[in-house]
């Protein structure tokens, strides 16, 4: 087999495997370029003093060789070149670092033909050459570079030793540096294999650690539930829940440092929560309740539930939740019991309910018939006639008041037709006129809309609801105005969604407000006291809020709903 065929194979095979391997991503080529770029320029420059010194120090008056000169001149520009390089050009890394180091090369032998003699000093700098290429490089490229200063090295050693009839037994020296040459580049293209595997490593660690980073903070933003961290007294992590719970506007002015804005704030408007996370003593847990100050204008006071949790690294993990929705479970929780007692006892009372109802009108038609019998016959007796007369009120009083017992079981079983709340997203300025026009049509009720908001609430319930409400406002504002009207406002307070019923009437009397939302509690002779009390339990199964406000100028109920989006609009009036 030919030798030269057989090499050639080698280097082929060699390449080939070589050209399987993976390099260090761009950044860490750049700072690694960058390094090895300063190393070379001070190298460059350290000849160049070097030359220099050695002249003054021998005492001759021989300045270098116009050779040496331009070859170490031309080394510190490109140095200085490809240097600044690195600094300001972000592209065509690689290429850069293959042109340095085979520059390396090029510019270490010649500096070692201008020598004369061979230089250890200068042949162990190739070294530094073979193992920065295997680093830095692809397999191919380096062992292409390492090749070249072995065939320079070997070269430059046979050239001197015709040249000075010196025994070829030197070139023994120069075999044993190529040798050298390829066992430190084989040695660096291993520790670079490894240090290529420990970045993919690193790397894949780090986009995990990301992607489970960006799993928690998605999961923590959509929980209903604030959770605040506080280290070292100081806010590290607020969602955005605690920014509704708390009523505290997100900071999009300050994207840089939306922590601090939010934990100004939370000084600011909550002192007193803000003390007592910070009075709990590390390792410790303490739950309570916590009533929020009411919004100026607003009226709206609610309470939360602080779960203070210790981490591992002393820090203190704070769940804040909204007792509304406690509050809206066991509304559900009520309605399911009271759905089942009114299923079971409404035909019980309804059948003889029916009976006396319709004895009753038996009696009153009994009673107009005598009375046109009476009326008609010369002989009646006017006793007798005022005695039916008598008796055809009381019949009429009691037909009224089996039609008021089965009102009353109406609206009581409207609750257990209504057990579970199938909320549904409502854009109010869409649906309200329309929900007016289909109900309200030829009645004064004016709509003034100042935010364009978006709830999530049953239909239904939010109907009867808002019937309820506005026929209570036209009733009661006829008893004070000869013209009845009543005003619904919708606009929004922080992170919730106003609804103001407004009419002129007299209002509440104090007295009352404590009983007003209780069933049964009426001021109305014909009415059943359930329309306020059915209205408060549909709001609260839906995690809204029905409230009387008495220092409102009008006589003024309002419900609060969270927004589900919310977006402030110039006011428009319907």
């Amino acid at each position: 087999m030919n030798p030269a065929k057989s090499a050639s194979k080698l280097i082929a095979a060699i390449t080939d495997y070589l050209e399987q391997d993976d390099i260090l991503p761009v950044p860490q080529l750049r700072k690694l370029g960058m390094i090895y770029s300063s190393y070379r320029f001070i190298v460059s420059l350290f000849f160049m003093l070097m030359v220099y010194i050695t002249v003054r120090t021998d005492g001759s008056l021989s300045l270098p060789s116009f050779l040496q000169q331009t070859v170490l001149s031309f080394y510190v520009l490109l140095s200085l070149i490809l240097l600044g390089l690195f600094y300001t050009v972000g592209k065509h890394i690689r290429r850069q670092l293959a042109f340095g180091l085979a520059l390396d090369v090029i510019i270490l032998s010649l500096l070692l033909y201008t020598a004369g003699a061979p230089d250890l000093q200068l042949t162990m700098l190739y070294m530094v050459v073979v193992a920065a290429s295997f680093m830095l490089l692809h397999g191919s490229q380096a062992l292409i570079i390492t090749l070249l200063a072995i065939i320079f090295v070997i070269y430059q050693q046979f050239f001197y030793a015709i040249a000075n009839s010196m025994s070829l037994a030197n070139l023994g020296n120069a075999l044993l540096m190529s040798a050298s040459f390829l066992a430190v580049g084989g040695l660096s293209w291993s520790i670079s294999q490894r240090l290529v595997q420990l970045e993919k490593v690193a790397v894949r660690h780090a986009k995990e650690v990301e992607r489970l980073n960006s799993i928690n903070q998605e999961v923590i933003s959509q929980m209903v539930n604030g959770v605040i961290v506080i280290d070292n007294k100081q806010v590290v992590l607020a969602n955005l829940a605690a920014y509704q719970l708390l009523s505290i506007p997100s900071r999009h002015d300050n994207k840089s440092k939306p922590v601090a804005a939010f934990e100004q704030q939370l000084g600011q408007q909550h002192l007193q929560l803000f003390n007592a996370c910070l009075s709990v003593a590390a390792g410790l847990t303490r739950t309570f309740i916590y009533e929020l100050p009411a919004v100026a204008n607003s009226s709206i006071i609610g309470k939360l539930r602080v779960d203070i949790i210790p981490l591992k690294d002393e820090s203190k993990l704070i769940i804040l939740e909204d007792l509304r929705r406690e509050q809206a479970s066991a509304q559900q929780l009520k309605l399911a019991s009271l759905g089942q007692l009114t299923a079971s006892i409404a035909h019980e009372i309804r059948n003889p309910l029916a009976a006396i109802s319709q004895a009753s009108q038996l009696l009153i038609e009994d009673v107009i018939e005598s009375e046109m019998d009476n009326d008609l016959s010369p002989f009646a007796n006017n006793d007798i006639n005022s005695q039916m007369t008598g008796n055809h009120e009381l019949y009429k009083m009691i037909f009224s008041q089996t039609k008021r017992v089965n009102r009353i079981i109406e609206d009581v079983l409207k609750l257990s037709r209504q057990q579970t709340a199938n909320q549904q997203t409502i854009i109010l300025t869409d649906w309200m006129p329309v929900f007016l026009d289909n109900y309200f049509k030829g009645h004064d009720v004016f709509l003034h809309v100042l935010t364009q908001p978006t709830i999530s609430f049953d239909i239904h319930q939010l109907e009867q609801v808002l019937i309820n409400l506005i026929n209570n406002g036209l009733r009661y504002s006829s008893y004070a105005h000869p013209h009845a009207f009543v005003e619904i406002e919708i606009y929004c307070a922080d992170n919730d969604v106003i609804i103001d019923v407004l009419d002129g009437g007299t209002g509440v009397n104090a007295d009352d407000l404590s009983a007003l939302f209780n069933p049964f509690f009426t001021t109305e002779q014909s009415g059943t006291g359930l329309g306020l009390y059915l209205s408060q339990a549909f709001c609260e199964a839906n995690q809204a809020r029905l409230l009387y406000v008495p220092e409102h100028q009008k006589t003024c109920f309002r419900l609060i709903f969270p927004a589900v989006h919310n977006d402030i609009v110039s006011p428009t009036f319907i």
